[in-house]
């Protein structure tokens, strides 16, 4: 086994790329959380583990005690800080191997990817309500799910479970209509639910000029997969959130190219 000498140092190549594993662990860990209240926590947490090495190299018995012990309470609370984005994490990972990808496994797993015109179907309806909520400058709020199980967002909202129309859409949008607050679901071709309540997302980089819908529809699409649609009130103008992304100022050809992509294949849309 090929062995470098540096000083009172041996490192082999399994060294090597232990590190380089390790490296690009951390890198794909900072890139997940960058630009979030946890990009702080994660540094703050790596700045004491690191404090914790050095504490041990100079035989510090006492403090070092007192940070074994806070570490191990640590790894817990940063599994409880940081659960959406280990999410993120493991469904990057899922999307990027193949066996994910196969039809075979997509099958098993997979609810709403499927043929084209089903698919297109379902958003056909949801497409002419985006047009024409926007034209009119009626603010609006879809979330089309994909694979997660939608039913605990449903039930802070009214249970409505009707087929998609756009009729539907424009009547629950309506600022006469008592259910226009809030968010629609849809799921398997049917709206679920409406005047629903979605996380909000605490991305503090987000432009001061996006509102709450906005910030809604990106939580939304940090917590699931799903996809969803924010209709600005003030501008008409169509934002799709996916993966935790927002896509902002989307025409409607644009718009419907990348929900058809999204919801049929399962790689996140590309730019």
């Amino acid at each position: 086994m090929l062995t470098i000498h540096l000083g009172f140092l041996e490192v082999g190549w399994l060294d090597l790329l232990d590190v380089l594993l390790v490296a690009l662990l951390i890198y794909q860990i900072y890139n997940i959380v960058r630009g979030s209240v946890a990009s702080r926590v994660f540094v703050g947490y790596l700045l004491v583990y690191l404090f914790y090495l050095l504490v041990k190299a100079f035989g510090l018995n006492l403090l070092t005690t007192i940070l074994e012990y806070f570490i191990s309470v640590g790894a817990l609370a940063l599994i409880i800080i940081f659960q959406q984005e280990i999410r993120r994490f493991l469904l990057l990972i899922g999307k990027s191997t193949n066996v994910a990808n196969s039809r075979l496994f997509r099958r098993w797993l997979s609810r709403t990817t499927g043929q084209p015109e089903a698919v297109t179907s379902t958003l056909r309806p949801i497409i002419d309500a985006c047009k024409s909520l926007s034209t009119e400058f009626s603010g609006g709020l879809i979330a089309i799910g994909k694979n997660d199980d939608l039913t605990k967002f449903a039930q802070s909202g009214e249970r409505i479970n009707a087929d998609i129309s756009k009729l539907l859409l424009l009547s629950i949008f309506s600022q006469y209509s008592p259910l226009h607050d809030g968010a629609v679901l849809i799921s398997d071709g049917r709206i679920i639910a409406a005047r629903c309540i979605l996380p909000v997302s605490d991305d503090d980089e987000l432009p001061p000029a996006l509102g709450f819908r906005h910030r809604a529809a990106l939580g939304m699409s940090e917590a699931t997969d799903a996809a969803v649609i924010a209709v600005s009130e003030e501008s008409g103008r169509l934002t799709l959130a996916v993966n935790g992304e927002l896509h902002i100022g989307l025409t409607l050809a644009e718009l419907s190219e990348r929900l058809m992509r999204y919801l049929q294949e399962p790689g996140q849309i590309t730019q």
